[in-house]
């Protein structure tokens, strides 16, 4: 009997027994992993709620890693997820929330420009009843040019096709009751609209302020360049908020108009053709330069469409089987490594 009992402690507590998880990403961060760890320990051990840091590391070229494993192997608290390679921040997440086993998931980046110690004031809004607390960097110090208006304006869009009224989608440090996360797979860069995603499922959201602190290590991974994937995030954002169950609506729409316009169009030909007037030249002197221009019209509605029916088929695909985006080498919790069996990656 006594051994029984000594075989249970032993083993993790289970997911109930933790009420907060903190899920970092980490990519070429080991100047500050120290520093990042020692803050997030202090202000959760402050807190007194059992909790425990989900550490991922994403691919990283430098010794991210072994300093990762390293606090792994000492500190009880500490979960750490080693990918085979860099998959990106959104895959590393996932990743890192497929781990997380408490009630309350909050998710920040690896580089100190999250700053720990504002991690009770997402936990507060949980705790107040949203299901999601969401970060608002209010006073950006990023190049105006480069970040700061390209970042307003893609907001500003998100806010409009979501119906999600937040004004910065962009940043990742968020708290998530595990709840409203359960059944919702992170592809592509879709992490920062996990919000827009579960207000769909009624998710009460709020927005907490907090700094934006400047880099003290590595270099951002950030640049104009993601712009203009944000630009078509876009459009799947409004695509799987609006018409996601109901996809011919969207689709039958631009249908529609299209087979109106070239329907009027024929029928004008025709009848002017039929009738012989002398001013009809329309297949003569116009004749090439609207079919470039019906080509061109109809080339677009093909690639966007068949873009996001790809993005659908994907998201099947991914969700209904045991399949995902990402492959871990390591799993380290406790002072034990684990080597899982994984979906295809």
């Amino acid at each position: 009997m006594d051994s029984s009992a000594h075989d249970k402690s032993d083993q993790s507590p289970p997911a109930d027994s933790v009420r907060c998880s903190v899920v970092v990403p980490f990519y070429n961060e080991q100047s500050v992993v120290g520093e990042l760890y020692r803050r997030i320990r202090r202000v959760m051990d402050r807190r007194g709620d059992p909790y425990e840091m989900v550490f991922v590391n994403d691919g990283s070229s430098d010794r991210t890693g072994e300093v990762l494993a390293g606090l792994a192997e000492t500190d009880e608290k500490v979960c750490f997820v080693d990918l085979r390679r860099n998959f990106g921040q959104t895959t590393a997440l996932q990743a890192g929330f497929d781990q997380a086993r408490g009630e309350v998931i909050v998710a920040m980046d690896g580089d100190l420009q999250h700053d720990p110690y504002e991690i009770p004031l997402l936990l507060r809004k949980i705790d107040a009843g949203y299901d999601i607390a969401s970060g608002w960097r209010r006073r950006r110090g990023d190049n105006l040019l480069s970040r700061r208006i390209p970042s307003r304006v893609a907001n500003w869009l998100l806010a409009k096709v979501s119906g999600v009224p937040l004004r910065d989608f962009g940043t990742t440090f968020k708290a998530y009751r595990r709840d409203v996360l359960r059944g919702v797979r992170l592809y592509g860069e879709m992490h920062r609209f996990v919000p827009a995603v579960c207000a769909r499922l009624g998710a009460k959201i709020c927005e907490v302020p907090i700094k934006n602190v400047p880099r003290r290590g590595g270099r951002s991974n950030y640049g104009l360049g993601r712009t203009f994937r944000v630009a078509l995030d876009i459009l799947t954002v409004r695509f799987i908020t609006a018409y996601l169950t109901r996809p011919l609506h969207f689709f039958g729409q631009a249908g529609l108009i299209s087979l109106a316009g070239g329907g009027l169009i024929l029928a004008y030909g025709l009848v002017r053709k039929v009738l012989q007037w002398s001013t009809f030249h329309l297949f003569q002197q116009h004749g090439p330069l609207m079919a470039v221009g019906f080509m061109a019209v109809i080339a677009g509605l093909l690639f966007l469409s068949t873009g996001l029916i790809g993005e659908l088929l994907m998201r099947v695909y991914f969700e209904s089987t045991p399949a995902r985006t990402y492959a871990i080498r390591r799993i380290i919790r406790r002072g034990a490594t684990d080597t899982p069996q994984e979906g295809a990656p």
